[in-house]
């Protein structure tokens, strides 16, 4: 349908990405934490709870790219710091967004695995450089655009030669008010259609509702998601950013279980 070549099918069948003793494309895996390292109580409560929910892979923004710039732009490399040793205390690999091409070794040098936002996600100059290195990508879908713009970009990174990529479908920008985005789960089927690649949702920025974000997740798996990412904070009331989609940290196993035991049902063989 497409002018790709590597994320094709026509390609590779399936790309399944290992890290760690996970594998990515292949196994149900749930990315969960802050919005933002906003402290070290805060990062390892919150890396304590996920762990023990089930979460597979720590999240946290060190570096946050905001509509405002009075609004919290993160911690930058003391933010890395915490986060790195949060992930190394609760044994848990850790993500966190690049979005200055200056700060590629940096995060390289903290992460597990990089992730490129929706606003960079036709940053083609950033695209290009996470492709030149090892690291596995997660390529967050922009907010306006279309699907062959999304594997697109993921073309970019993979022609450098980095294979491991995979997507994220984090609600796109509709004439819809109520929700913060649109959150588009039919992505997930055409994705599996047209591509290799592994694809998550993130019910929090697709949503921005708290209350929307258990049957969004729920919804995804059924739609055939690969993962989830889902923002948690251990107090969302005073997060310093998204705190309003943030889910509870100590209400998130009990979420953890209903998208698990969801998984197994529609994966028995």
């Amino acid at each position: 349908m497409f002018n790709l070549k590597l994320v094709s099918k026509k390609f590779k069948e399936k790309n399944i990405i290992n890290l760690k003793n996970l594998k990515i494309g292949k196994d149900l895996i749930i990315i969960a934490g802050p919005c933002s390292v906003e402290s070290e109580k805060q990062i390892l409560q919150t890396a304590l709870e996920v762990k023990k929910a089930g979460a597979n892979i720590l999240r946290g923004g060190a570096f946050k790219p905001r509509t405002s710039p009075y609004s919290f732009q993160g911690l930058g490399i003391k933010g890395l710091k915490l986060l790195k040793k949060a992930g190394k205390m609760f044994d848990m690999p850790i993500i966190t967004e690049l979005i200055d091409i200056r700060d590629i070794n940096l995060i390289g040098e903290y992460s597990d695995i990089i992730q490129i936002g929706a606003r960079n996600m036709q940053n083609f100059p950033l695209l290009k450089e996470v492709g030149k290195t090892n690291k596995p990508i997660m390529l967050k879908r922009g907010m306006n655009s279309t699907l062959e713009e999304f594997l697109c970009a993921a073309e970019y990174i993979m022609k450098e030669g980095n294979n491991k990529v995979f997507l994220c479908e984090r609600g796109i920008r509709t004439f819809e008010t109520y929700t913060r985005n649109t959150l588009d789960l039919s992505i997930i089927p055409s994705i599996k259609k047209e591509s290799n690649l592994p694809i998550f949702v993130d019910p929090s920025h697709g949503t921005g509702l708290l209350s929307h974000i258990e049957p969004m997740s729920l919804a995804a798996i059924a739609a055939g998601a690969d993962g989830l990412m889902i923002e948690v904070h251990i107090n969302p009331e005073k997060a310093l950013s998204d705190g309003f989609q943030a889910y509870p940290a100590n209400e998130f196993k009990t979420l953890v279980d209903k998208i698990k035991r969801l998984y197994l049902t529609l994966n028995k063989k």
